[in-house]
């Protein structure tokens, strides 16, 4: 027996805005605990991690362990034929996951599973210098005015502040944050703009934002949904600049 069913299809729909514009295609594990994914892209820069626990759920039966292998795109399309007050219901039949999404009415979608040619990654673990508490809306405003004059990023951090700025053929651009944090250490790593935007494209999954990193590691983003009920986090490798 299998059958999901959430009253806010926005958060599978804002992670996989997210997730289905750094990877293919992912194998989503789902079990009595909960559903999780992790996935990396094909240039091997950015790790994506998703997990939502069954507490999330408002119906949650799951008897045996399943693997859903999905092609990104084709469940994306799916998804953004949602609305915010759509009911969602998962159920596999046939080798398809069939999302329905009921509202004023009532719509059914069929994804056909896929073949993956590769095991999924294993989470990478990493010990970080700092983590910050910041809001996604401030870090993607950030971005913003930094994109402006160049196509990578420099962060840094001190005691008081996680600084972001880059320098552009015609201008610089420089943005401060106040991170109130106890932080003995400074840090500096650079990364591609790019990369971060289509993190990014998850702020809506939640108001709880940490980013991580340290001198030349890769950068951290967690997302996570109140009471522990899910977390998306994804990690991009750093641009080691040469001399």
């Amino acid at each position: 027996m299998f059958k999901l069913v959430l009253s806010d299809p926005s958060i599978f729909k804002t992670s996989f805005d997210a997730i289905s514009s750094i990877v293919d295609e992912v194998q989503i594990e789902v079990d009595s605990d909960g559903l999780r994914l992790n996935a990396i892209d094909r240039s091997h820069i950015t790790y994506v991690h998703l997990e939502l626990k069954e507490s999330l759920f408002d119906i949650y039966e799951c008897d045996k362990p399943i693997k859903l292998n999905l092609d990104t795109e084709e469940l994306m399309k799916v998804l953004k034929r949602s609305k915010s007050d759509d009911v969602m219901e998962l159920t596999v039949d046939a080798g398809s996951l069939i999302l329905t999404f009921e509202g004023a009415i009532k719509k059914t979608f069929k994804v056909k599973l896929i073949d993956l040619e590769y095991d999924t990654p294993a989470q990478p673990q990493i010990e970080y210098p700092v983590n910050i508490s910041i809001p996604i809306a401030t870090l993607k405003e950030a971005i913003q005015d930094i994109e402006i004059v160049a196509d990578r990023v420099s962060f840094n951090v001190d005691e008081d502040n996680l600084t972001l700025e880059a320098v552009g053929d015609f201008a610089d651009a420089k943005v401060e944050y106040l991170h109130g944090e106890q932080l003995s250490e400074t840090a500096k790593a650079i990364y591609a703009i790019e990369n971060i935007k289509e993190m990014l494209k998850a702020e809506k999954f939640a108001d709880k934002t940490y980013v991580q990193f340290g001198d030349d590691m890769p950068l951290t983003l967690v997302l996570e949904l109140m009471n522990d009920e899910g977390e998306l986090s994804f990690l991009l490798a750093p641009r080691i600049e040469e001399d």
